[in-house]
């Protein structure tokens, strides 16, 4: 997994131009920082590998029940 940027100076000025105090700002930007920091976020990269992954294992899964039908059907014929 990739790690999510995050531009803590603008998230703290932001907070200071709502009305917070620096010293608030500053221990928001901080806790929101250990918060994701800790997080799993999957990217568009990471679906894109799993969509890939499934779409091989789906197909292989395919290839094997073709594979059986066919075996049953030669056995009962």
């Amino acid at each position: 997994m990739a790690t999510i940027t995050f531009d803590t100076l603008k998230f703290v000025t932001r907070l200071k131009d709502s009305g917070l105090s620096e010293s608030q700002a500053i221990a928001i930007t901080e806790a929101f920082r250990d918060a994701h920091s800790d997080a799993e976020v999957a990217t568009k990269a990471d679906l894109r590998e799993m969509e890939q992954r499934l779409i091989i294992k789906l197909g292989a899964m395919i290839v094997v029940a073709v594979g059986l039908v066919a075996t049953v059907v030669k056995l009962v014929h």
